[in-house]
């Protein structure tokens, strides 16, 4: 008579090893270069991304909103490949003065400087005045 045991044993053995025999269906397709070089776009992005982050100047703007580094990072490390891309390309293409305060500016004084030529107001010493 077996000992209970080395029967639980046995048993377990016989799962095990059909369990293995079993196939698993294997799934193959070839990688287009499109998507090899989608992938390595993505990786570089997301390390400019995370790059900027390590900015100090960056890191003071987060601060001064509340916004921990760390969160920054995972969330960046969560976006998937075409929003990395797409937040990557956004930040590239934003003007150097950050968020459009340079244009606001000039926009602001080129319209002073023609209210002011037209009399409306008087701002600027260099204009004539009549």
């Amino acid at each position: 008579m077996p000992h209970p045991f080395k029967k639980l044993c046995v048993h377990a053995a016989m799962i095990a090893f059909v369990s293995v025999g079993i196939a698993q269906p294997a799934q193959a397709a070839l990688v287009g270069t499109a998507q090899v070089v989608a992938a390595a776009n993505a990786e570089q992005a997301r390390a400019s991304l995370a790059a900027a982050l390590n900015r100090a100047d960056v890191q003071a703007e987060l601060q001064r909103y509340h916004i921990d580094a760390a969160d920054a990072q995972a969330r960046i490390a969560a976006l998937s490949d075409a929003e990395v891309a797409s937040l990557a390309h956004q930040v590239d293409s934003l003007p150097a003065g950050g968020d459009g305060v340079v244009g606001a500016l000039v926009f602001i004084f080129v319209l002073l400087l023609v209210t002011d030529i037209l009399g409306l107001t008087k701002v600027f010493p260099f204009t004539r005045h009549r």
